[in-house]
């Protein structure tokens, strides 16, 4: 009978935990929230789903695992801002500064990425599918997709 109710409780246990687990600091999303800047913030799994993050300035913030679908980033300045695994799913990013910034493993799956920066910035396994990128340096197969095919 311990040795099944042990059994469970292992089984149980993480999954208790992890739920309620935050890794963002309250403190920071709400002063993202408030004033758009956070310069170097750890918002890292924050919640952000369609916010209008209009202008926000995120340089260096830590936006790891971040869920920002929907959200409107137009003209933030995330340079240097760390947006591995984070959820661009049909975010708006018209002039965006993505300069060296980490979107390893991030979804902008139907994305409106316009006019964006995106200079020396970490792309890998970036998922852009039906995303519309507009005269941004987002390459696929090594060549630059700019929205226009190039028939050539």
């Amino acid at each position: 009978m311990i040795k099944k109710l042990l059994a469970a409780l292992t089984i149980v246990a993480p999954l208790f935990f992890a739920s309620s687990v935050k890794a963002e600091n309250p403190q920071h999303v709400h002063k993202l929230l408030e004033t758009r800047e956070c310069v170097g913030c750890d918002l890292s799994g924050a919640n952000l789903r369609g916010e209008h993050l209009i202008g926000a300035d995120l340089r260096g913030a830590n936006l790891r695992g971040a869920n920002l679908e929907h959200a409107n980033l137009e003209g933030a300045d995330l340079t240097g801002a760390n947006l591995e695994n984070a959820k661009l799913t049909s975010a708006f990013l018209t002039n965006v500064n993505f300069k060296q910034a980490n979107l390893n493993d991030a979804s902008l799956a139907s994305a409106k990425i316009y006019d964006s920066n995106v200079y020396e910035a970490s792309m890998e396994d970036m998922n852009i599918t039906n995303a519309e990128i507009f005269h941004t340096g987002i390459g696929i197969g090594g060549e630059e997709f700019n929205g226009i095919p190039d028939w050539d």
